[in-house]
C-alpha cells in the first residue's frame, strides 16, 4: 500500500517538471515581440499570485499545472495570447479573479479564451454517468462553446497534463477522464491535425481503460524494437548515404507506432501483431515536394516495396491537411519497415496541425465549429 501511495505522488507524474524560465526559453525562440513576451510574463505573475496557497491532489503547488500547460502550448509554437490563456485558464474557476479582471489586464482576446475555457470546465463531462454520456453530442457542445480554436488547443494541453498526472486520482475518476478523453477530445485532436497530443492522449487513455492490453502491446513493441533496432539503424545509415550521393538534403528520424494505433488494428480490425508492418518506421524530411518524389523513386529502386502499402497523401492530403508519402519496404536483412517522406513544412503540420499557424490567426477570430465534422477514419 505504501509503495502504491509513493507511486501516485511522483512529482509531475514522473515527467520532467518545468519552471517558468524553461517556458520562457521555449517561447522566446519564436515569439520576438517585447510586448508579447511581457504579456506572457505578466500572465504568469498574475496566475502565481492568484494560485498562491493552492495545491494539486498530488501535493504540488498548483502553479506548476498552468506552467506545464503553457509549456505544452509553447512546444506547439502557439501564439502569445494562447500561451497567456494557458497560464490563466484556471484563475476564474479556482480563485477570486473575474473575467473582468482578465479583460482589464490582458485584453479582450485573452479574456474571451479564458471565459470559454471556464464554461467548458463547468460542464464536467467526465463526471456524467454512462447512460448520460453521448460522445458525439458532447463534441458538438464542446465545439459550439469554443468559437475560437485556440480555446480547444488550450483545453487539449490542459487535458494532456492532467492525463500525465492522473495517478493521484481515484480509479473511478481516472476512468471517467480517460473515457472522456478518448471519446470526446482525441477525435477533435485528430480533426485539428495535432498528432503529437493526439497520440499521447490516446495511449494514456488506453493505459487506464485497458491496462492489461496496453501493457501487453507495450511489451510486444519493446521486444520488436530490441530485435530490429540494429536493422533500423543500418537502414537509416544506408538511406542517408544514398541521399548524400544524390545530393538530396534529408533529415532521417525513427518512429515507433503508438500503442493505441496498434490496439485499434489488433482489437478493432482483427490483425495479429505480426501483420502490422508499420510498427517501426523511418521518417525522411526533406526540402521540396520534388525531393519527396525523388527520394521515393530511389528507395523503391534500392529496396523491394510491399505491394499495396504505398499511399500518396501529398497529392491527396487527409481531411486534417496531413501530407506525406508512405511506403513499406523490405530491408537488406529481410525486415519490413514503413518509410514516410515529407517536407519540413508538412512535418510541422503533421505534428502540430492548426496550432502551428498562430502567426496567421492570432488576433483574428475564427470558428472552431467550421473544423468539425464526424471523425474521419484513421489508419
Amino acid at each position: 500500500m505504501e509503495s502504491k501511495q509513493q507511486k501516485t505522488l511522483l512529482p509531475n507524474g514522473g515527467y520532467p517538471m518545468h519552471t517558468f524560465e524553461d517556458l520562457k526559453e521555449r517561447y522566446c525562440t519564436y515569439i520576438t515581440s517585447p510586448d508579447d513576451r511581457k504579456m506572457i510574463e505578466d500572465a504568469y505573475q498574475f496566475a502565481k499570485q492568484k494560485h498562491e496557497g493552492q495545491f494539486r491532489k498530488s501535493g504540488e503547488p498548483y502553479i506548476h499545472h498552468p506552467i506545464e500547460v503553457a509549456y505544452i502550448l509553447a512546444s506547439l509554437q502557439s501564439g502569445p495570447a494562447t500561451i497567456a490563456s494557458g497560464l490563466l485558464h484556471d484563475v476564474v474557476e479556482d480563485t477570486d479573479a473575474t473575467i473582468e479582471d482578465i479583460q482589464k489586464r490582458f485584453g479582450e482576446d485573452v479574456a474571451k479564451i479564458v471565459d470559454s475555457l471556464t464554461k467548458i470546465q463547468r460542464m464536467k463531462l467526465s463526471r456524467m454517468t454512462a447512460a448520460d454520456f453521448e460522445a458525439e453530442d458532447h463534441r458538438k457542445i464542446f465545439l459550439g462553446m469554443a468559437n475560437d480554436v485556440r480555446v480547444i488547443i488550450v483545453k487539449l494541453a490542459d487535458r494532456l497534463h492532467n492525463m500525465r498526472t492522473l495517478d493521484s486520482l481515484s480509479p473511478e475518476r481516472q476512468k471517467g477522464l480517460a473515457k472522456e478523453t478518448i471519446e470526446v477530445l482525441t477525435p477533435i485532436c485528430h480533426r485539428l491535425g495535432i498528432s503529437t497530443i493526439q497520440s499521447e492522449l490516446e495511449d494514456l487513455s488506453l493505459k487506464y481503460l485497458e491496462p492489461e492490453k496496453y501493457q501487453a502491446i507495450l511489451d510486444l513493441v519493446n521486444k520488436k524494437y530490441e530485435n530490429r533496432k540494429h536493422s533500423l539503424e543500418a537502414l537509416k545509415k544506408r538511406i542517408a548515404d544514398i541521399m548524400l550521393e544524390h545530393k538530396i538534403p534529408v533529415k532521417i528520424e525513427s518512429r515507433v507506432k503508438s500503442i493505441y494505433s496498434i490496439y485499434r488494428k489488433m482489437y478493432q480490425k482483427g490483425h495479429n501483431f505480426d501483420e502490422i508492418y508499420d510498427v517501426l518506421a523511418i521518417r525522411i524530411i526533406t526540402k521540396t515536394v520534388i525531393n519527396c518524389y525523388e527520394i521515393l523513386g530511389i528507395i523503391h529502386s534500392t529496396y523491394k516495396p510491399i505491394p499495396g502499402r504505398f499511399k500518396d497523401y501529398i497529392a491527396m492530403p487527409k481531411p486534417n491537411l496531413y501530407q506525406s508519402l508512405h511506403t513499406s519496404i523490405v530491408s537488406g536483412d529481410g525486415s519490413i519497415f514503413e518509410v514516410q517522406i515529407r517536407t519540413e513544412e508538412m512535418d510541422q503540420v503533421a505534428e502540430t496541425g492548426v496550432a502551428a499557424h498562430w502567426k496567421y490567426k492570432e488576433g483574428g477570430h475564427y470558428n472552431a465549429c467550421l473544423l468539425y465534422t464526424s471523425p474521419s477514419p484513421r489508419d
